[in-house]
């Protein structure tokens, strides 16, 4: 999502149709939607999903009044207002993760899912994202655990080199991330975020469960296996719900396109200008085309 620091780009991919519309993932997007369903309030204000992609889970957002769909691919996001595009309560915002295009609390609820393992400094990523809440904001956020069953028995058969047991992250193929959870939750805190609950993920995920098991039931399974979390975080993939730290305050989010956007720049305020917002303090322009904003490169 970013050009500063070494991350994937999936700008001109065929992620959409490769990964999930042409695989067998219908299992995984089923599961880490009860997972969202349990984790992130019903309703509220504005919601921002970090790194949407094509918008997979935007129904998932239906009781929010305002929902900014983000990502660093422009080709992504279009195919996401394609399908969500006729939404008035959706904006399509391709910025980077590093500089986020928004004043600080403007959001009260956020998501963010099979993201951060793409992410090569996820401290930087997470203070970025909790700038963004307004104090006691909910944010649902997931992560690849590196200490999940299939991990640990390879590494003692000697079929893995690294360790799932260190707390470092490991970066198992060029640009992708599994992490401790131990050292992930480190990370969060010291971010300003307070975690409340955890649910464990896709234990299914194997291909012979797929094929011996119905939909229906791995599905079920899965949803009373994301429960055991408090027993131990044994899955390959982690959800959480925090809060930004501290405690909320009152009154309501601000209002309207200026009040919402910054200069990723240099933070300062935006002013329209036909199609363009333009930062008077630091002289950059960022083109708008109906509810598509490009954060990612200025004009």
């Amino acid at each position: 999502m970013a050009q500063d620091s070494n991350v994937i780009d999936y700008e001109g991919s065929d992620y959409k149709t490769r990964f999930w519309q042409n695989a067998d993932r219908a299992y995984e997007d089923a599961v880490e939607r009860v997972a969202i369903r349990r984790l992130l309030p019903a309703h509220g204000q504005r919601l921002i999903e970090f790194g949407a992609g094509f918008g997979r889970l935007a129904d998932l957002y239906a009781g929010y009044r305002e929902v900014i769909l983000l990502d660093y691919s422009r080709s992504l996001l279009t195919q996401a207002q394609q399908t969500w595009g006729h939404d008035p309560r959706l904006r399509f915002v391709a910025a980077d993760i590093y500089h986020l295009p928004f004043a600080q609390g403007v959001f009260d609820a956020a998501t963010m899912i099979r993201v951060i393992h793409h992410i090569s400094d996820v401290p930087r990523a997470l203070a970025q994202i909790r700038q963004t809440l307004t104090p006691g904001g909910t944010f649902v956020f997931e992560f690849a655990n590196k200490r999940n069953l299939k991990s640990m028995a390879r590494y003692a058969l000697g079929r893995q080199p690294w360790n799932p047991y260190a707390p470092e992250p490991v970066e198992f193929v060029k640009l992708n991330f599994d992490f401790h959870p131990r050292w992930m939750t480190a990370q969060l805190q010291q971010a300003g975020f307070t975690l409340h609950e955890q649910l464990a993920a896709s234990y299914l995920r194997a291909d012979v469960f797929k094929r011996a098991l119905p939909l229906k039931t791995m599905v079920g399974l899965d949803a009373a296996l994301q429960r055991t979390a408090s027993l131990g975080l044994l899955s390959p993939s982690v959800f959480t719900r925090l809060t930004a730290s501290p405690e909320p305050k009152c009154g309501a989010l601000p209002v309207g396109e200026l009040a919402l956007f910054r200069s990723p720049h240099s933070g300062q305020p935006l002013r329209r200008d036909g199609n363009v917002l333009v930062c008077d303090a630091d002289g950059t322009r960022w083109q708008v085309q109906d509810n598509f904003y490009d954060f990612k490169q200025p004009l």
